[in-house]
């Protein structure tokens, strides 16, 4: 299998499909296999993508918040059972420790999301909260734990958040500075920091822009009307996000790992250890992983420990995955929204597929599965408005014909509307791009997921 040829073929299908834009590598025993880069860093610019681009890395940022706690925890300045109230004694969640927030256990209620307070701030102040102000909103909220720490597992930003202003304090230093001297430095990722882009602007033109589909056209996410608010009203946050980085300085932090320049390997693996919740059982999630100190943690029958995180921005997919007993390492960043689920869906499978030595899937798009030069007789009947479900996230409430094509409305979470274009799939069957729903008629109803709709 030559494994170069495979990843960049999916890297090229992709791209042409719509739902790959930015750099990927994979590594074994240090020496690279593939490498590469698609598309455009700046696309309002014309500045085409680079190997050496410079990328936001969203939740990937917390394995090295974690680290950062573990340095400190090796200086004795802190033990991470320690209740978080002793450093901050106004924290009003009494059993809180830093363990908890390290492993997304720590019971804070379900409405602190980042989004809850700096989208206001920004949108009626015109400012970028600082993250030392997250305190203060918490105690302001006056709303209850939604469970007891250690109770249950619940992914949350916030949380690094506070680990980020925790550093600072027993530091003495800008957290920004401290994890330049203590992990990048030492690791040697020369083109990595801690960045704010929308708040200070961007270094130079080797940064990434992430760009957002809208209305069938993509802008930067910081432009958009609909995720500007939170963009750029989270710029001021540390500990969840804003590590800019390249695939080579990933690179370079696997081989620090390995090389135990930053952390011991006895430090390592209390990072992986995966969290326990109060009964004793160690959290899974619904894909069998488990989640550690800023890691997700695999222990794969083939491959051994394997470690990675993921992350998340408006525009932007990133990835790094760590092979603990075999010597290999991975890195996909993308910053473009996709145009296609399911050839992003493929083209991330695929390449991951490969690192483990498996041959791929072919990537495919909606155009590739859908059925050409359809029977467009019974369109008609499928239109009209059609019975809500109880409890479902998704609702189809009305089906259209536009321009010779058959169109939705839905709604999503009770209160947002969305309009897509049904292609035509199988007998009677439609599919969109941006999701893998597959929406069935029948007489004089729909069918989707679990649910089967009367037409009103």
């Amino acid at each position: 299998m030559d494994t170069n040829s495979l990843m960049e073929k999916l890297a090229r299908a992709a791209y042409e499909k719509g739902s790959f834009n930015g750099t990927w590598l994979y590594a074994e025993n240090g020496q690279i296999v593939s490498k590469g880069a698609y598309g455009w860093r700046d696309a309002e610019n014309k500045l085409p993508m680079q190997e050496d681009t410079i990328f936001e890395m969203a939740s990937v940022t917390k394995m090295f918040t974690a680290a950062a706690v573990m340095l400190l925890v090796r200086e004795g300045r802190l033990d991470v059972d320690d209740e978080y109230a002793k450093y901050f004694p106004d924290y009003p969640y009494p059993g809180v420790t830093v363990r908890h927030l390290l492993t997304h256990t720590s019971g804070m209620p379900d409405d602190f999301e980042t989004d809850t307070w700096v989208c206001p701030i920004w949108e009626n102040e015109k400012r970028i909260p600082p993250c030392s102000e997250i305190l203060r909103f918490i105690r302001e909220s006056g709303e209850e734990a939604s469970h007891a720490p250690g109770e249950t597992f619940r992914y949350t930003d916030i949380g690094y958040c506070l680990l980020a202003n925790l550093v600072e304090k027993l530091s003495g230093v800008r957290f920004e500075d401290f994890l330049k001297k203590n992990i990048f430095e030492p690791a040697g990722m020369k083109d990595s920091a801690i960045y704010h882009t929308r708040r200070d602007g961007r270094p130079s033109d080797r940064f990434a822009r992430n760009m957002v589909l809208e209305d069938d056209g993509f802008v930067p996410s910081d432009v958009s009307e609909e995720t500007a608010p939170y963009v750029i009203g989270s710029d001021g946050l540390n500990g969840c996000d804003y590590l800019y980085t390249t695939i080579f300085d990933m690179l370079a932090w696997d081989r620090a790992l390995r090389e135990e320049k930053v952390l011991t390997h006895a430090e390592q693996m209390i990072m992986y250890t995966p969290v326990k919740l109060n009964n004793g059982e160690e959290y899974v999630d619904e894909d069998g992983d488990r989640y550690g100190f800023g890691w997700g943690i695999v222990n794969d029958g083939e491959h051994g420990l394997v470690v990675s995180h993921s992350g998340g921005m408006p525009g932007l997919e990133t990835w790094f995955e760590h092979f603990v007993d075999e010597d290999r390492t991975l890195v996909i960043l993308n910053c473009r929204d996709y145009s296609d689920i399911r050839a992003f869906g493929g083209f991330w499978d695929g390449i991951r597929a490969v690192a483990r030595g498996e041959e791929p899937e072919p990537v495919t798009c909606l155009e590739d599965i859908t059925v050409k030069n359809p029977d467009k007789s019974k369109w008609e009947s499928f239109c009209g408005k059609y019975e809500h479900p109880e409890e479902a996230d998704f609702i189809v409430d009305e089906v259209f014909m536009k321009n010779g094509e058959l169109y939705a409305n839905a709604i999503i979470d009770g209160n947002e509307n969305l309009t897509f274009r049904l292609y035509p799939i199988g007998e009677n069957e439609f599919g969109r791009k941006r999701g893998m729903l597959k929406l069935k008629f029948g007489d004089d109803c729909l069918m989707f997921d679990d649910f089967t709709c009367r037409k009103l």
